[in-house]
């Protein structure tokens, strides 16, 4: 055959699918926008500048505010209100001469003129316990609203301000140059709301038994909106659900409490021989040099008696905090306080943990614990934790985070036993809550417009930490398990991914806008993460990417842009079309076997080739040397080929290794004596790596993870080719529930049989009988 007519045979059989399928299709479809699950996401994106890099690192002339307080405030524990005048002073460091200033009035929210609790809608539930139907319609609604007494500047002149819901505008009397610095001040009070019964982050539990309150506050001064090269002023309001946008700045706070209340906060406390009692201040010490268990500085018993004193009397806290993004503190006569050290590089951190009697034996057992393992585990996988303490509140179902402090929930029965869920729920509280300093008190990112930011990565973060704390603490667990995360594993976001698709939102939706907040803005990232270093990037590559993110952005402001491009730009590993499918899209993964086809080696054309050639006027003699293989398709076929080794089933093979391989490569030649091709499909529209185990005749098994990017031609379907020098008897996708597969029905060939939930179901109740 001469060259050209040999082309032109190859040419012809590489391109068979192709023509045959041209023929089939009777007109033209139309063309199409590149829909690619694979394509750049410069689309999605913003246009990388000065402020921030292509890299995800902040640019050249990124900047970004200070906000900088000094705070007189008091509380009135008979009234449960407070009170305080604050002097902000305030840097702008933007290119941009601002007109107005923007402030936060967060606690509007709850003032009777808010609009929030009319923003969501809602139906008439057909029952109610009598609370909550006295709330909603007998009772009237709490007024927890700022009072705002003045806005006045340096010199005392009073500076006209507007207030817009959860929003103030101060007017100044000119444009704030770049490079310049204004400072005014505030002065205002508000009623303090009972956060056990209106759900509030910032409140008090009361407690009838001895008449005392224990107050988590928060939110309770008027804060700076932050302004920044996304969008200027991050002004949106206040709903409930987005949490908090914020700059950085340095706080001179001064808190006056009855002088028999416990307090702790934000910032280093300036006046402890003040307020602490010699014998407070022993412990302090001996807490300072104590690594491996916490010290009481006030006992369970002082806890007690304090309860019963009401002290007319007044005792002021001062703190100074430097580079923070807000302020909190709790303070209560019930609280039992202690503290232990730990090591942080060169430097020693306090864990501290205050809780009421209430809490104990559990919180006395594993709070500070809890402490001192979540600053040692996010550490090692950030950076290390840069405040000199973190404090871990008892606060009655409450979750909530603020710079070195946070509020969580665990409470024992009265007769102080507790069950496992208990237990487990305050120690993953504590240890989500503790590990918000990192996300997004340090690494700020924007709440208000992305929950998922902090939430998200930190439950991520989260899960990392409890199953070292299982690691850590086996005792602490049941025998020959692992510690019982509620989110991060794959299986955990089945059930959301594989909901009804209009109650499901993609990740990258504002917090006001989604349905399910807990799986959209926590468990889904925090499972697509996990995902991602484990079975995606591998440890190594997401580690150093996820540590190099940290550092880039410790207090700074970063979108989600800067963390996906950064994740890449640190491990070389291009992930546009999982940050697409997972965080875009309310894909889900859905990848199973749906044809199997068997083929053996043989020496004459099968009926297709014959067919193929018969179309085209070809004969056997036109072609080159081939070396056909044809699908088991009759008995005779499989008697004949099946199990014969290449070389046996074809002359044209074995001439071609006698003549182009020496003695040596012969010998070490394994031919394969059984071929499958393989076709996998993908109902779900996430691509994901295909994980497979393959399983042969005599028992063995061979897992190949084939890349995710085997999808990026075909997003329907996809064929590989299994050659083995055994027969192939079984097919299982994802055996190790990697991939938060959604249907596991369709992941087994020859396909297992499962029983429907109807007949599970069934079998359940006659066992229970």
């Amino acid at each position: 055959m001469n060259l050209l007519k040999y082309c032109l045979v190859a040419v012809l059989f590489l391109s068979a699918t192709s023509v045959v399928a041209q023929a089939q299709q009777k007109e033209k479809e139309p063309g199409h926008y590149n829909q690619n699950k694979f394509k750049q996401l410069y689309e999605e994106f913003a246009t990388p500048n000065s402020y921030r890099s292509a890299s995800g690192a902040p640019g050249p002339e990124y900047y970004q505010q200070q906000a900088d307080y000094k705070m007189d405030i008091e509380l009135d524990d008979k009234n449960a209100s407070i009170s305080g005048e604050e002097t902000i002073t305030y840097t702008n460091n933007s290119p941009d001469d601002l007109e107005y200033l923007w402030v936060q009035l967060d606690q509007n929210i709850r003032a009777k003129t808010s609009k929030a609790p009319l923003h969501n809608g809602g139906e008439l539930a057909p029952a109610e316990e009598p609370g909550a139907f006295a709330k909603k319609y007998l009772k009237e609604p709490f007024d927890g609203g700022f009072n705002v007494d003045f806005v006045k500047d340096a010199s005392g002149t009073p500076l006209p301000y507007t207030i817009n819901m959860t929003m103030m505008r101060i007017d100044i009397p000119r444009p704030l140059k770049s490079g310049e610095e204004l400072s005014f001040s505030i002065k205002w009070d508000y009623n303090i709301p009972e956060h056990t019964v209106d759900r509030a982050r910032s409140g008090y539990e009361y407690f009838p038994e001895d008449g005392n309150r224990a107050y988590v506050i928060a939110q309770f001064f008027p804060r700076m909106a932050v302004y920044s090269d996304v969008e200027g002023w991050q002004n949106h309001q206040f709903w409930g659900s987005g949490e908090f946008a914020l700059p950085f700045g340095d706080y001179e706070v001064n808190i006056t409490v009855p002088a028999d209340h416990i307090l702790d906060g934000t910032g280093k406390l300036q006046n402890r021989q003040e307020v602490f009692s010699k014998e407070m201040m022993a412990r302090y010490e001996k807490a300072k040099k104590s690594y491996d268990k916490p010290v009481l500085i006030v006992t369970q018993k002082e806890a007690e008696k304090a309860e019963k004193s009401f002290s007319e009397k007044k005792k002021t806290w001062k703190f100074k905090a430097e580079n923070v993004r807000d302020y909190a503190f709790a303070t209560s006569r019930k609280w039992i306080w202690d503290m232990q050290a730990v090591k942080m590089g060169d430097r020693d951190v306090m864990a501290v943990s205050m809780y009421p009697k209430e809490g104990n034996p559990l919180w006395e057992e594993y709070s500070t614990k809890a402490v001192a393992h979540t600053l040692k585990s996010y550490s090692s996988h950030t950076f290390d934790y840069p405040y000199h303490k973190a404090i871990s509140v008892h606060a009655k179902n409450q979750g909530m985070e603020y710079p070195m402090i946070c509020w969580n929930y665990g409470r024992p029965n009265e007769d102080g036993s507790y069950s496992d869920r208990v237990k487990f729920g305050m120690l993953s509280v504590i240890i989500h809550e503790v590990g918000h300093n990192f996300f997004p008190m340090i690494v700020n990112s924007d709440e208000r417009q992305w929950g998922w930011m902090d939430e998200g990565l930190n439950t991520f973060m989260q899960y990392m930490a409890e199953q070292e704390f299982g690691e850590k603490y086996p005792e602490a667990i049941a025998p020959n398990t692992k510690y019982p995360s509620r989110r991060g594993d794959p299986s955990d976001v089945v059930p959301y991914m594989s909901g009804d698709q209009s109650t499901i939102a993609p990740i990258m939706s504002n917090p006001e806008n989604v349905y399910q907040l807990g799986p959209n803005a926590y468990g889904k990232p925090a499972t697509a993460l996990n995902i991602l270093r484990e079975t995606v990037m591998g440890r190594e590559l997401f580690d150093y990417a996820f540590k190099t993110y940290s550092h880039r952005w410790m207090f700074k402001h970063p979108t989600p842009e800067d963390f996906f491009r950064t994740m890449e730009d640190a491990s070389a590993v291009d992930l546009d079309w999982y940050w697409r499918g997972w965080f875009y899209t309310t894909d889900y993964v859905d990848i199973g076997v749906k044809d199997i086809k068997k083929y053996y080696v043989s020496d004459k054309p099968t009926k297709q080739m014959e067919e193929y050639m018969a179309a085209r006027n070809i004969t056997e003699a036109d072609l080159p040397p081939l070396v056909y293989l044809a699908e088991d398709d009759s008995e005779d076929f499989d008697t004949n080929l099946k199990g014969k080794a290449p070389s046996e089933s074809s002359k044209t093979l074995k001439e071609f290794m006698m003549d182009n391989m020496t003695a040596d490569e012969r010998a070490k030649v394994k031919e394969p004596k059984y071929f499958y091709q393989v076709t996998y499909d993908k109902p779900g529209g996430l691509p994901m790596p295909l994980i497979v185990e393959y399983t042969y005749a005599d028992g063995t098994t061979k897992n190949i993870t084939y890349p995710p990017e085997i999808w990026r031609k075909n997003d329907k379907e996809v064929s590989v080719v299994v050659s083995s020098e055994k027969e192939l008897t079984g097919i299982v996708v994802d055996p190790k529930a990697e991939t938060a597969d959604i249907d596991v029905t369709n992941n087994s060939w020859p396909k297992k049989e499962t029983e429907s939930d109807f007949d599970q179901m069934k079998k359940e109740n006659i066992r229970g009988q």
